[in-house]
Protein backbone atom coordinates (compact mmCIF):
# COMPACT_ATOMS: atom_id res chain seq x y z
CA UNK A 1 0.00 0.00 0.00
CA UNK A 2 1.40 3.37 -1.03
CA UNK A 3 1.95 5.98 1.64
CA UNK A 4 -0.28 9.04 1.39
CA UNK A 5 1.37 12.26 0.27
CA UNK A 6 2.14 14.64 3.08
CA UNK A 7 2.48 17.80 1.03
CA UNK A 8 0.31 20.16 -0.96
CA UNK A 9 1.04 19.32 -4.60
CA UNK A 10 -0.37 22.62 -5.86
CA UNK A 11 1.89 24.63 -3.56
CA UNK A 12 4.84 22.57 -4.74
CA UNK A 13 3.94 23.40 -8.37
CA UNK A 14 3.70 27.10 -7.47
CA UNK A 15 7.09 27.00 -5.74
CA UNK A 16 8.65 25.18 -8.70
CA UNK A 17 7.11 27.75 -11.05
CA UNK A 18 8.90 30.50 -9.13
CA UNK A 19 12.20 28.61 -9.34
CA UNK A 20 11.89 27.97 -13.09
CA UNK A 21 10.71 31.53 -13.70
CA UNK A 22 13.72 32.92 -11.85
CA UNK A 23 16.45 30.74 -13.38
CA UNK A 24 14.98 29.09 -16.47
CA UNK A 25 14.49 25.40 -17.14
CA UNK A 26 18.08 24.36 -17.83
CA UNK A 27 19.62 26.38 -14.98
CA UNK A 28 17.16 25.08 -12.38
CA UNK A 29 18.67 22.00 -10.77
CA UNK A 30 16.83 19.27 -8.95
CA UNK A 31 18.39 20.63 -5.76
CA UNK A 32 16.97 24.08 -6.57
CA UNK A 33 13.54 22.45 -6.88
CA UNK A 34 14.02 20.65 -3.57
CA UNK A 35 14.99 23.93 -1.91
CA UNK A 36 12.07 25.82 -3.47
CA UNK A 37 9.41 23.22 -2.69
CA UNK A 38 10.78 21.92 0.59
CA UNK A 39 10.52 18.39 -0.80
CA UNK A 40 13.14 15.69 -1.09
CA UNK A 41 14.25 14.33 -4.45
CA UNK A 42 12.24 11.14 -4.06
CA UNK A 43 9.07 13.09 -3.26
CA UNK A 44 9.54 15.29 -6.33
CA UNK A 45 10.14 12.32 -8.62
CA UNK A 46 7.33 10.26 -7.08
CA UNK A 47 4.84 13.10 -7.46
CA UNK A 48 5.98 14.57 -10.77
CA UNK A 49 7.95 11.79 -12.52
CA UNK A 50 10.65 14.15 -13.85
CA UNK A 51 11.96 17.69 -13.83
CA UNK A 52 10.36 18.12 -17.26
CA UNK A 53 6.97 16.96 -15.98
CA UNK A 54 7.16 19.39 -13.07
CA UNK A 55 8.20 22.17 -15.45
CA UNK A 56 5.22 21.47 -17.71
CA UNK A 57 2.89 21.63 -14.71
CA UNK A 58 4.48 24.89 -13.56
CA UNK A 59 4.34 26.38 -17.04
CA UNK A 60 0.71 25.33 -17.37
CA UNK A 61 -0.10 27.06 -14.08
CA UNK A 62 1.64 30.24 -15.22
CA UNK A 63 -0.08 30.26 -18.60
CA UNK A 64 -3.50 29.57 -17.11
CA UNK A 65 -3.15 32.40 -14.60
CA UNK A 66 -1.83 34.95 -17.09
CA UNK A 67 -4.29 34.05 -19.85
CA UNK A 68 -7.25 34.15 -17.44
CA UNK A 69 -6.23 37.65 -16.35
CA UNK A 70 -5.82 38.78 -19.96
CA UNK A 71 -9.15 37.28 -20.99
CA UNK A 72 -10.89 39.02 -18.10
CA UNK A 73 -9.51 42.36 -19.29
CA UNK A 74 -10.38 41.70 -22.94
CA UNK A 75 -13.94 40.72 -22.02
CA UNK A 76 -14.46 43.80 -19.84
CA UNK A 77 -16.76 46.70 -20.73
CA UNK A 78 -13.91 49.01 -21.73
CA UNK A 79 -13.71 50.18 -25.36
CA UNK A 80 -11.36 47.97 -27.40
CA UNK A 81 -8.62 50.58 -27.74
CA UNK A 82 -8.64 51.08 -23.94
CA UNK A 83 -8.45 47.31 -23.41
CA UNK A 84 -5.31 47.15 -25.52
CA UNK A 85 -3.88 50.25 -23.82
CA UNK A 86 -4.54 48.73 -20.37
CA UNK A 87 -3.00 45.44 -21.46
CA UNK A 88 0.15 47.19 -22.70
CA UNK A 89 0.34 49.29 -19.53
CA UNK A 90 0.32 46.03 -17.55
CA UNK A 91 3.20 44.78 -19.66
CA UNK A 92 5.20 47.96 -19.00
CA UNK A 93 4.55 47.68 -15.24
CA UNK A 94 5.41 43.96 -15.14
CA UNK A 95 8.60 44.40 -17.11
CA UNK A 96 9.73 47.39 -15.05
CA UNK A 97 9.12 45.34 -11.90
CA UNK A 98 11.02 42.40 -13.40
CA UNK A 99 13.95 44.67 -14.27
CA UNK A 100 14.71 44.45 -10.56
CA UNK A 101 14.48 40.65 -10.28
CA UNK A 102 15.48 39.71 -13.84
CA UNK A 103 12.65 37.22 -14.30
CA UNK A 104 10.79 38.66 -17.26
CA UNK A 105 7.88 36.66 -18.68
CA UNK A 106 7.93 32.88 -18.29
CA UNK A 107 6.13 32.43 -21.64
CA UNK A 108 8.77 34.45 -23.51
CA UNK A 109 11.64 32.98 -21.50
CA UNK A 110 10.43 29.47 -22.28
CA UNK A 111 9.84 30.23 -25.96
CA UNK A 112 13.39 31.50 -26.29
CA UNK A 113 15.01 28.77 -24.19
CA UNK A 114 13.07 25.62 -25.11
CA UNK A 115 10.48 25.90 -27.88
CA UNK A 116 12.87 25.16 -30.74
CA UNK A 117 14.00 21.85 -29.23
CA UNK A 118 11.11 20.69 -27.04
CA UNK A 119 8.03 19.84 -29.08
CA UNK A 120 5.78 19.33 -26.04
CA UNK A 121 6.61 22.74 -24.63
CA UNK A 122 6.30 24.33 -28.07
CA UNK A 123 2.78 22.86 -28.44
CA UNK A 124 1.77 24.21 -25.02
CA UNK A 125 3.05 27.67 -25.90
CA UNK A 126 1.27 27.53 -29.26
CA UNK A 127 -2.01 26.52 -27.60
CA UNK A 128 -1.72 29.40 -25.17
CA UNK A 129 -0.82 31.85 -27.94
CA UNK A 130 -3.93 30.76 -29.87
CA UNK A 131 -6.14 31.30 -26.79
CA UNK A 132 -4.75 34.79 -26.31
CA UNK A 133 -4.99 35.53 -30.01
CA UNK A 134 -8.66 34.48 -30.12
CA UNK A 135 -9.53 36.69 -27.14
CA UNK A 136 -7.64 39.64 -28.61
CA UNK A 137 -9.16 39.15 -32.07
CA UNK A 138 -12.67 39.07 -30.57
CA UNK A 139 -12.01 42.30 -28.65
CA UNK A 140 -10.66 44.02 -31.77
CA UNK A 141 -13.58 42.83 -33.91
CA UNK A 142 -15.99 44.22 -31.30
CA UNK A 143 -14.00 47.47 -31.41
CA UNK A 144 -14.39 47.58 -35.18
CA UNK A 145 -18.16 47.15 -34.84
CA UNK A 146 -18.18 49.99 -32.28
CA UNK A 147 -16.05 52.27 -34.47
CA UNK A 148 -13.15 52.23 -31.99
CA UNK A 149 -10.75 50.22 -34.19
CA UNK A 150 -9.94 50.88 -37.85
CA UNK A 151 -12.18 48.66 -40.01
CA UNK A 152 -9.77 48.85 -42.96
CA UNK A 153 -7.40 46.59 -41.00
CA UNK A 154 -7.91 42.87 -40.46
CA UNK A 155 -8.67 42.24 -36.77
CA UNK A 156 -6.73 38.95 -36.66
CA UNK A 157 -3.67 40.57 -38.22
CA UNK A 158 -3.93 43.39 -35.68
CA UNK A 159 -4.15 40.79 -32.91
CA UNK A 160 -0.95 39.14 -34.17
CA UNK A 161 0.63 42.60 -34.35
CA UNK A 162 -0.27 43.40 -30.74
CA UNK A 163 0.98 39.98 -29.60
CA UNK A 164 4.25 40.52 -31.47
CA UNK A 165 4.60 43.99 -29.94
CA UNK A 166 4.14 42.47 -26.47
CA UNK A 167 6.75 39.80 -27.15
CA UNK A 168 9.11 42.44 -28.47
CA UNK A 169 8.54 44.64 -25.46
CA UNK A 170 9.28 41.75 -23.12
CA UNK A 171 12.47 40.74 -24.92
CA UNK A 172 13.60 44.37 -25.21
CA UNK A 173 13.02 44.86 -21.49
CA UNK A 174 15.28 41.87 -20.81
CA UNK A 175 17.90 43.59 -22.96
CA UNK A 176 17.69 46.64 -20.70
CA UNK A 177 15.49 49.22 -22.40
CA UNK A 178 13.73 51.35 -19.84
CA UNK A 179 10.24 52.49 -18.99
CA UNK A 180 10.21 55.44 -21.42
CA UNK A 181 11.02 53.22 -24.41
CA UNK A 182 8.46 50.59 -23.36
CA UNK A 183 5.79 53.28 -22.95
CA UNK A 184 6.67 54.63 -26.40
CA UNK A 185 6.25 51.18 -27.95
CA UNK A 186 2.91 50.78 -26.15
CA UNK A 187 1.65 54.17 -27.43
CA UNK A 188 2.77 53.39 -30.98
CA UNK A 189 1.05 50.01 -30.85
CA UNK A 190 -2.25 51.56 -29.73
CA UNK A 191 -1.91 54.29 -32.38
CA UNK A 192 -1.56 51.60 -35.08
CA UNK A 193 -5.01 50.22 -34.29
Amino acid sequence: MARPRKFDEERAVDAAMEAFWTAGYEATSTQDLCDATGLGRSSIYNAFKSKHDLFQRALGRYLETKTASLTELLESDLPAREKVRAMLERIVEEECAHAEDGRGCLFVNTAVELAARDAEVARELERDYRRRLEALTAALEAGQRDGDIDTAKDARTLAHFVAAAIGGMRVSARAGIGRAALEGIARTTVDAL
